[in-house]
């Protein structure tokens, strides 16, 4: 069960991502001094970096300022993820080829933004750092890094390839769709939600079969799976939508068999008649297997 109300480290973390999203203020004044060109425009102009990235030094030396230690460290990354989603927003909503890589800026950061302040709800003694899911795993930034990269080649070499709005479009769905699916998952389990695999079974632990579980056995992987494969849909990169799709499929394949080993020992029948009713939800995986 969620929380009463939201721990201190949940209500630093949505202060800091207003103060990074207050990077939107510097294009606004630019436009009601009179300038049109109120975004992308601005961030490609020497004046505009250097404007905003004194607005973030500022802001962060405030964050510094008021808090210290552990909250510093939430502050830091949620001020962060906070001034991505802003600048995602400037692209976004500008005249420019690049509009479907601010689409991808701001569902990054709402991602792993959202992982953390859920979590401060829903679960807040197993909240730590990790909690943003932003040092997740070596390969998960090195995909992250390769999908910018082919972005801009494509973009360069074949800037046809990223005018597809059709299928940014049904990509930009897959994202919305999938990280709600996610966060439906992790607020229904609530308490029983956890980042890590839990290889012990704590006396609030019960077996969750109701709302999005009771239409799949795992959806929250389910609603990663989509968001990250929709992710490189909407930034049209072929080479990463394959790449993306079997890492990930590969990804959960492994971890529903490990996670659904520890399930049988807690829940033993229970949950093997729940597994037996209701599928993973992902395309072939099955989890493991039951004599």
């Amino acid at each position: 069960m969620a929380g009463s109300k939201l721990v201190l480290e949940g209500r630093v973390s949505i202060i800091a991502f207003l103060l990074g999203l207050s990077v939107l203020v510097i294009p606004l004044i630019r436009t009601w001094f009179g300038y049109l060109d109120w975004v992308f425009d601005y961030l490609t102009e020497t004046p505009g970096k250097i404007a905003i990235c004194f607005h973030i030094a500022v802001v962060n030396g405030l964050l510094l300022i008021i808090y210290r230690g552990p909250l510093y460290k939430v502050a830091v990354r949620a001020c962060f993820l906070g001034a991505t989603f802003g600048c995602g927003l400037m692209i976004s909503f500008s005249d420019t080829t690049w509009t479907h890589f601010g689409w991808y800026m701001c569902s990054l950061s709402v991602f792993h933004y959202s992982e953390y302040l859920v979590t401060a709800y829903i679960n807040p003694r197993s909240l730590s750092l990790d909690s943003f899911l932003l040092n997740h795993s070596i390969e998960y930034t090195l995909a992250a890094i390769s999908s910018w990269i082919e972005f801009t080649v494509e973009k360069l070499m074949v800037p046809e390839l990223k005018m597809l709005n059709w299928l940014s479009v049904v990509g930009l769905i897959m994202v919305l769709c999938g990280d709600g699916l996610r966060k439906a998952a992790m607020l229904t389990a609530g308490s029983n939600f956890n980042h890590i695999v839990q290889n012990e079974k704590a006396q609030s632990h019960v077996l969750v079969t109701t709302g999005v579980y009771s239409y799949f056995r795992h959806p929250s992987y389910v609603g990663w799976f989509y968001w990250s494969t929709g992710t490189q849909i909407m930034l049209c990169n072929p080479v990463c939508i394959l790449g993306y799709t079997i890492a990930s499929w590969r990804f959960f394949r492994e971890r529903i068999e490990e996670e659904e080993l520890f399930l049988i020992h807690f829940f033993a029948e229970d949950y093997v008649k729940y597994k037996k009713r209701v599928s993973t939800g992902l395309p072939f995986i099955s989890g493991v297997r039951v004599n």
